[in-house]
């Protein structure tokens, strides 16, 4: 068995107005969290990252790119231009969770069809994903494909 170990430190721990954390695995990678952070267009100039819900979002959509680009360039279709956009939508409830997902992979190139994109989605999705994997399976997910 495999595990993960992630080390994460509060940058005030006294607990200013607002928590604010570093997340950083073994290898010294980071990233900045911050813990009330559900305003998506918030302004807030000493905010340092993204919220933990932001997060959650941002590693679903990381871990599925990598097996896209990876299904796309196995099927000799890679992706010249790629992104995903994923918004989240949670509960009025505590604790707030995601109820619903929306993962929009929007990607081009040579020989691309929005056909194969889907098959690419839906199978990273499905089968490779751990993070999507790892989610509460009463979350109901909705994945698009698009070409530019």
């Amino acid at each position: 068995m495999n595990s993960k170990l992630i080390f994460i430190d509060a940058l005030d721990p006294a607990g200013a107005s607002r928590s604010k954390f570093v997340a950083q695995n073994p290898r010294g990678d980071r990233i900045s969290l911050e813990a009330h952070h559900d305003s998506p267009l918030e302004s807030d100039p000493a905010s340092v990252g993204l919220g933990p819900m932001e997060a959650l979002l941002a590693a679903l959509g990381s871990c599925t790119a990598v097996d896209v680009q990876d299904i796309m360039k196995k099927k000799r279709t890679p992706l010249s231009a790629y992104r995903i956009e994923l918004e989240g939508i949670r509960t009025d409830t505590i604790p707030r969770r995601y109820s619903k997902i929306i993962m929009r992979h929007i990607g081009a190139g040579e020989g691309v069809t929005k056909d194969n994109l889907e098959k690419a989605v839906k199978l990273s999705f499905e089968k490779y994903c751990s993070v999507a994997s790892s989610l509460r399976e009463d979350i109901e997910f909705i994945l698009e494909a698009q070409i530019l």
